[in-house]
């Protein structure tokens, strides 16, 4: 489990409607996979200042990375902080205002996002990952996916 300060995990499976995160004016969007965000590959994590931001996967894999902690200076992340999540279809992912965050997708993935429309680079600040980071992010995702087959 993940601490839930972290990544807020929601879902519902029972027939009909219920809302389960609402936060300001929102913005949905896909993300599809792309040779940037495979495991080895995570160009960078990000926060952002002013709001959550849930994902939810449709098709694929996906890990969700999260970074416990403070980030000193805007970086660089310490591998050791980051914490991950395999996600699991149809089940909606929250990660908190200002928890830097990134995630892998398999080739064929595709995750929905949904965020504050305002959500902008200004508001969003990046730390790029290094060797170290990128070695971390790998071999998070590469277990978790092992165990689930």
């Amino acid at each position: 489990m993940i601490d839930p300060r972290l990544i807020e995990v929601a879902g519902f499976g029972e027939p009909g409607y219920k809302p389960l995160i609402d936060f300001g004016a929102w913005r949905v969007a896909f993300l599809n996979a792309i040779d940037e965000l495979l495991p080895e590959n995570i160009p960078w994590f990000q926060r952002h200042d002013e709001t959550d931001e849930t994902f939810a996967l449709l098709a694929g894999r996906c890990v969700l990375f999260a970074v416990e902690g403070e980030v000193p200076g805007g970086g660089p992340v310490d591998p050791s902080l980051i914490r991950a999540v395999d996600m699991e279809p149809l089940r909606l992912y929250n990660v908190k205002r200002g928890v830097y965050h990134s995630h892998a997708l398999e080739p064929g993935s595709t995750v929905l996002i949904v965020e504050n429309r305002d959500t902008t680079d200004g508001n969003s600040p990046r730390i790029a990952s290094d060797a170290a980071v990128k070695a971390r992010t790998a071999e998070l995702a590469r277990a978790l996916w092992a165990k689930s087959g």
